[in-house]
């Protein structure tokens, strides 16, 4: 067997590497078979009567070959069908056995390796990574116990309480039935028919019309387990617990007219960022965080800790970080690991448990009965990126693509032909259900602790900052603004908009052509809501931490003549911190500097475009900014990184390239000595000096800088 070389591109294989290992085919310098090994000398005509006549039924290998194409392809994925996916491996801090008896949970010296797949949710294989949708954030940890699966999405919440709703939910998000328009988007008639219809939506849908729904990458986002699940220690006791992943890189978005742009420009650019960001050494890191509650809490914070579209804020729970999260090898083959990998909520290990939320339960049954079609039968446990690392034992037997070959005689419990194997385990450290009485009567019915489906959606609102509100009225506009019947646009705006915000109702419904609202009266507030928060921080992107800029990317623009000295300083010093710098030009072909030194460009102005990026730098150089100004594409990224928020850095003569975009009445004046760099716009008087790479570094660490964006109309 040969296993990959070690390198930042290819670390050290963890122990589920090493079992992948006998599946993986090397084809290197060796002879073409088929799929029973026979050698193969001739593939490129198939036999036939005469080289004129039909093609012979004995031609076993053009049957197998043909046979394969016409299989290759699995159903897709209900919902998630685009996803990508990465192998890594997860290590505790310190011990958590005081709430969990998993043995990732409490052994510090244990590297867990897993394999993560991040998604959208609505639209097809085929649809593009940077649409406005709910990101899913899977992770399958191969235990020493078993698999643990950790099902969740970038989002905390969800649209609905209860998981017969699921269906309703989906069908009225994806594509309509009479012409499958529109794809991979929320913006039409039905999905909003259905939010205005079924109230508990609200507090999901205003975290789908925010920034969140459109992440800068996956190694950029939050994830969340959405669910309240319980941990239990080895003498019994639970805790109820909320998971959360954080990326040490902080949490960052795209602006909407971004991620229209890099939907037609590239629309793998999340799928490629990951693999990129792998393949460089740049291993995405998330922690994980808990918020753990006694039992007795789950009524304790205003609403019931079993409804899935509620939030538990971090001010009255704060997220404990107990681990670290690593994704450090890109698979092998897309289609063997990424689309094979089969994720179930059930898949828990000792030490994890359920609880009784009723879209927790029902997503019990629903992802194991998918993978049944998906995957072909009850075996797919036994496909290599779903096989667990422990010993698997059991008298599961035949059924489709069986991979494994029993040689016991008994293939039942008890027996004695067998020598009673496999037996069972020690009850200390097998899987045991947490013991809860369970009494009532047969109904369907919710309880009245789920009730409350406006006061977390005004929460969220209230909790955001100025531009990521005005972020989420703008989508509230366009993407009701699409609907086509007016009595459903009038519907979300008076019965979903106007119990959230009377604002925000107000001024979707100008936007949209309906009747302005009336104002509604305050609701009683419950006893319990008292315990809740009037805003939280930790719900806004904005407040999260913005110190560092490793792997953003920068594009530097040059053209012949441009100021070498300066893009080398000013590459270094971002290189140093982490960043990446990749010159752009009018072709791939040297580029002289005025000192006569030669850059050769990664990409040009027409095969990139300043949405690819985080920041745009321009190096002086009279010659090179004239160049550039003549350039109707090299001027698009600067006004385009302008108007999108982005950090721009312009050095010498290079300022004049904002009046050619016209964009210069927006930012602020030059500095007349010096380096300024107000706004995210850095800028110097002459050539780059002292300080000019800090202050641009400073600018990139903070994003995107808001106060460029033009106020929303009276």
């Amino acid at each position: 067997m040969r296993l990959r070389k070690t390198s930042a591109k290819n670390p050290p294989t963890s122990l589920k590497s090493q079992a992948l290992e006998p599946y993986r085919m090397h084809p290197e310098g060796q002879t073409l078979t088929t799929d029973q090994g026979i050698p193969i000398s001739e593939t490129d005509n198939s036999l036939k009567a005469g080289v004129r006549g039909p093609t012979l039924l004995e031609d076993f290998h053009f049957r197998e070959k043909m046979m394969r194409f016409d299989h290759e392809r699995i159903p897709e994925r209900v919902v998630h069908a685009r996803g990508s996916g990465a192998h890594g491996y997860f290590q505790v801090y310190k011990s958590l056995e005081k709430y969990t008896q998993a043995r990732f949970l409490t052994d510090p010296s244990l590297r867990t390796p897993v394999f993560v797949r991040f998604s959208t949710v609505g639209g097809s294989r085929g649809s593009a990574d940077t649409v406005r949708d709910v990101r899913g954030f899977a992770t399958k940890f191969y235990t020493p116990e078993g698999n643990f699966d950790l099902v969740g999405n970038n989002i905390p919440v969800f649209f609905i309480q209860d998981g017969i709703k699921f269906p309703d939910f989906v069908h009225s998000v994806k594509p309509e039935p009479h012409n499958e328009i529109p794809q991979a988007s929320s913006a039409h008639d039905s999905l909003w028919d259905f939010v205005s219809l079924v109230p508990e939506t609200a507090h999901m849908v205003m975290w789908l019309m925010s920034d969140r729904a459109i992440p800068r990458s996956y190694r950029m986002m939050e994830g969340f387990g959405v669910h309240t699940f319980r941990l239990v220690n080895a003498e019994g006791k639970a805790h109820l617990v909320k998971f959360h992943w954080k990326p040490l890189l902080g949490t960052h978005s795209l602006v909407w007219d971004e991620a229209q742009k890099l939907s037609g420009i590239d629309p793998d650019f999340h799928r490629r960022d990951l693999w990129d960001a792998i393949e460089a050494g740049n291993f995405p890191e998330y922690e994980l965080g808990l918020q753990l509650i006694p039992e007795e809490d789950v009524l304790k914070y205003g609403f019931d800790l079993l409804d899935a579209t509620k939030v538990l804020p971090e001010e009255l729970v704060p997220v404990q970080r107990v681990g670290k999260l690593t994704l450090d090898r890109n698979p092998d083959n897309f289609f063997a690991e990424t689309e094979q990998v089969a994720f179930c909520v059930a898949n828990v290990v000792p030490g994890i448990d359920f609880t009784n939320d009723p879209l927790l339960q029902a997503r019990l049954f629903s992802y194991l009965d998918t993978q049944l079609t998906r995957l072909g039968g009850p075996n797919f446990a036994e496909l290599p990126i779903n096989k667990p690392v422990a010993p698997v034992h059991n008298h599961q037997q035949d059924g489709f693509g069986r991979q494994t070959i029993p040689t016991s005689r008994a293939n039942y419990h008890p027996n004695s032909l067998g020598g009673g194997c496999p037996f069972l385990a020690n009850p200390r450290q097998g899987f045991t259900h947490r013991q809860e009485r369970v009494d009532g009567h047969k109904i369907r019915q919710r309880s009245e602790s789920f009730n409350d489906h406006f006061s977390q959606a005004t929460l969220f609102y209230k909790s955001l900052t100025k531009p990521e509100q005005e972020h989420l009225v703008a989508a509230l506009e366009f993407e009701i603004g699409k609907v086509e019947r007016a009595e459903i646009r009038e519907r979300v705006v008076h019965q979903v908009l106007v119990n959230i915000d009377f604002d925000v109702a107000t001024r979707v419904a100008r936007a949209v052509g309906v009747p302005p609202p009336k104002p509604l009266k305050a609701p009683k507030v419950s006893k319990r809501s008292r315990n809740m928060v009037d805003t939280s921080p930790a719900l806004s992107i904005e407040h999260g931490p913005r110190d560092s800029i490793k792997t953003r990317k920068v594009a530097a623009l040059v053209a012949d003549g441009f100021a070498g000295k300066e893009l080398a300083h000013v590459r270094k010093r971002l290189e140093a911190l982490g960043a990446t710098v990749e010159v752009v030009g009018p072709t791939l072909s040297p580029v002289k500097s005025g000192d006569g030194q030669e850059e050769v460009p990664l990409k040009t102005f027409l095969t990139a475009s300043s949405v690819m990026y985080d920041a745009i730098y321009v190096p002086g150089g009279a010659k090179s900014v004239e160049a550039l100004k003549r350039v109707p594409l090299a001027v698009d990224f600067v006004r385009e990184a302008f108007i999108h928020c982005k950090p721009l850095a312009l050095s010498g003569e290079a300022s004049a390239l904002l009046d050619t975009a016209g964009v210069s009445q927006l930012a602020p004046p030059p500095p007349a000595k010096g380096v300024d760099g107000a706004m995210g716009v850095v800028r110097s008087a002459k050539t780059e000096t002292k300080g000019f790479s800090q202050l641009f570094a400073d600018a990139i660490a903070a994003h995107r800088h808001w106060a460029r964006e033009a106020p929303p109309p009276a």
